[in-house]
């Protein structure tokens, strides 16, 4: 019975446009005048977060449709990029998102990335108003190139065919650590201010090599470098390197000075680099007479050595070619500086020894760790 005539809570009037407080209403239609882009939902929660009283959608779609006049006609902020000083232009963000505000609606407002709204409530949140002004974008870092790095790389660059990938391979056999394309604005700074000319090599297109190696001492390639360009007065030809190359590991087995290319300073170097690592499956080299004498044959038919050669004119399939090129950068301007042959010997005898010891482009790409011919050699 008392259930019956207990009092009944009154039933809520339902919400409606014209129950919305006055300056709610007013905020819903500045909001649209300010951000025409911004949602329904949107404009609800900035309502909240003012007034403690969420709207339903239907209401600030029918205040939109039927509400009071806009109260601005301007924008309080303008964008990012018109706003000149630093600390107003974060303080916008920080005060349109403390009214509700949306990363991405502040950020179309503004005309910035909403990564720079991120970025910049966070550092509101680590620093508060410190947070606000510029910070120095000033290295904190030690430096990796120091003065005494730089004058090491200017030193080296006095021979002026050693590129960046040389330079850095050089830097790393003395235990220093700079990436190639640090070396290479180092160097471009060092010609800059010497003016210094930087050599370029005409672009090659890319073939397949015949006799790339899968196994170590499967080919070896040989040949012979003319040296034309020398200061050694008692010579009146150029001087020949003699070179053997071991395709897989790329490291140099043998290679020597000599006054002469005949058959018995070839069959010298190559004695050489079978005494120390054996006979190879295969010999490539190109249709020079020292590599077809009958001696030479005689030795190859004796070891079971396989001999290989590459087309007419088709140099590029000689792995030595390329090792060539490495000598003509990194040893050249040594080996022409020489006064004496002794002089042009040591110079060639440091060259095997940094080939040898330093990284090699065709090993870049190894996740062993051994970059090197020689480690690489060691590794197989």
């Amino acid at each position: 019975m008392v259930s019956l005539f207990a009092s009944r809570p009154r039933k809520q009037p339902p919400e409606t446009a014209r129950s919305l407080p006055p300056d709610m209403r007013q905020l819903i239609v500045d909001l649209r005048v300010e951000l025409p882009t911004m949602s329904l939902r949107e404009i609800a929660e900035i309502c909240e977060a003012r007034f403690q009283r969420r709207p339903s959608h239907n209401s600030v779609k029918m205040v939109l449709a039927s509400g009071p006049p806009p109260s601005i006609n301007t924008r309080r902020y303008q964008t990012w990029d018109q706003i000149p000083d630093p600390a107003e232009r974060r303080h916008a963000v920080v005060q349109l998102h403390a009214e509700g505000w949306s990363i991405t609606s502040i950020a179309e407002y503004l005309a910035t990335s909403r990564q720079t709204v991120y970025t910049t409530l966070k550092r509101w949140v680590k620093e508060g108003v410190r947070g606000l002004d510029d910070k120095s974008r000033a290295r904190k870092a030690p430096r990796v190139v120091t003065m005494e790095i730089a004058n090491e790389i200017r030193k080296k660059q006095e021979n002026p065919l050693i590129g960046e990938w040389r330079m850095h391979a050089a830097l790393l056999q003395e235990g220093i650590k700079v990436s190639p394309r640090t070396c290479g604005r180092i160097m471009a700074k060092h010609r800059a201010l010497y003016g210094w000319d930087k050599q370029k090599a005409p672009p090659k297109p890319k073939k397949e090599m015949p006799f790339k190696a899968s196994r170590r001492h499967e080919y070896w390639s040989i040949d012979i470098r003319y040296i034309e360009h020398h200061q050694l007065p008692n010579i009146k030809g150029p001087v020949y390197v003699i070179s053997v190359l071991e395709n897989f590991s790329r490291m140099l087995l043998a290679s020597a000075i000599s006054e002469r290319q005949d058959t018995a300073a070839y069959l010298w170097v190559l004695a050489k680099a079978l005494r120390n690592y054996g006979a190879p499956e295969a010999i490539v080299t190109d249709s020079g007479g020292v590599f077809y004498s009958k001696r030479a044959m005689a030795i190859y038919e004796a070891l079971d050595i396989r001999k290989e050669r590459i087309d007419p004119r088709q140099s590029w399939q000689n792995y030595i070619e390329a090792h060539f090129g490495i000598m003509r950068r990194l040893a050249d301007y040594y080996l022409n500086k020489a006064s004496t042959l002794d002089e042009m010997k040591k110079a060639h005898r440091k060259f095997i020894r940094d080939y040898n010891c330093q990284i090699h482009f065709a090993h870049r790409e190894r996740q062993d760790g051994r970059h090197s011919p020689r480690m690489c050699y060691e590794a197989c």
